[in-house]
């Protein structure tokens, strides 16, 4: 009687990315409101989701944190966290006008966008803000000046359907999360149409998108497939995505190990992984927890760029 033998698992090279998930904004945000709830006690009511990704906003949910929409949803007396992406100056405006202890968790390379943008309105030019519309950035962000102050460019026909007057001063600024080859030709195309502009004293898009989308550069063209674990809310998630697939290689967002479609491994020997700025670790440790129940696992870091950035916290918590 022949044994029965499970068959083997097939080998799996894993290149993962690094640097990959959390950015220095994203573990201030996250630190402001445990260091907040550590210190008023809970709860602590969040303006937006702190960061885009449900795993880190249902941990803090868990330790006290009440996410809302908007101000009117905090009662008197509470305080009160605003997300890293930025708000209108109307919105600090409001709750010290009611009284609430608020703390900013905007990360400190928008607040760098946002004063860009008030001096660029008060030297008198109009401001071209490349950028997506409705992202919670560009909204903070344009809030920083007043109405007709700024354009929302989002692609290079945007440029092409521009029409200022020929002695209009003008500058332009970036979200922080977008794809560095498209703003590029999008700046290229406001540059050549609008030679007087003027550019910011450096690039928008912050250092850790930037890092990101260069360490998926390095791995898609090595890889069958890519896996980008973050939120489909998440501008430097999605853009990771893009840009493996503009390296020829299939890639699919995920949120979770469980959205993990076995069939997507068929015929695949080596797969790539990167996570957005806003997806912790844990989320990398469980894909690659469920990749080794599927496959026989091999594992290689691949390293692009060392990020040490560290930002202050707010002066109320800096104790």
């Amino acid at each position: 009687m022949n044994a029965s033998f499970p068959s083997p698992r097939p080998p799996l090279h894993l290149l993962i990315a690094a640097p990959r998930g959390f950015c220095a904004g994203v573990d201030r945000a996250i630190e402001i409101v445990e260091r907040a709830l550590d210190r008023y006690g809970p709860p602590v009511y969040v303006r937006h989701e702190i960061v885009h990704n449900k795993f880190v906003v249902d941990s803090l949910k868990g330790k006290g944190a009440i996410f809302v929409e908007e101000l009117d949803d905090v009662p008197d007396g509470m305080p009160v966290i605003f997300s890293a992406h930025g708000v209108p100056k109307s919105v600090p405006a409001e709750a010290s006008a009611r009284g609430l202890d608020w703390l900013d968790a905007t990360c400190p390379l928008v607040s760098k966008v946002h004063r860009q943008a008030e001096r660029q309105m008060e030297a008198g030019r109009h401001i071209l803000f490349i950028g997506h519309a409705g992202h919670p950035e560009v909204i903070g962000t344009f809030g920083q000046v007043p109405e007709g102050s700024m354009t929302l460019i989002e692609t290079v026909e945007d440029v092409a359907r521009l029409s200022l007057p020929a002695d209009t001063e003008l500058s332009y600024l970036t979200q922080t999360t977008l794809s560095v080859d498209d703003t590029a030709a999008v700046i290229a195309a406001i540059t050549a149409q609008f030679p007087q502009v003027v550019a910011p004293k450096a690039e928008d898009i912050c250092y850790a998108t930037s890092n990101r989308q260069a360490a998926v550069k390095e791995i898609a063209p090595k890889s069958d497939l890519v896996i980008v674990i973050g939120a489909p809310n998440s501008s430097n998630s999605l853009r990771l995505v893009e840009v493996a697939e503009r390296c020829g290689t299939v890639a699919h967002m995920i949120q979770r190990a469980t959205d993990i479609d076995p069939a997507w491994l068929d015929g695949v020997s080596k797969l790539g992984i990167t996570a957005g700025a806003s997806a912790p670790e844990a989320l990398v440790d469980e894909v690659l927890s469920r990749l080794r129940e599927l496959r026989e696992v091999t594992i290689e870091e691949v390293v692009t760029a060392r990020e040490r950035m560290v930002f202050k916290l707010p002066r109320q918590l800096a104790d």
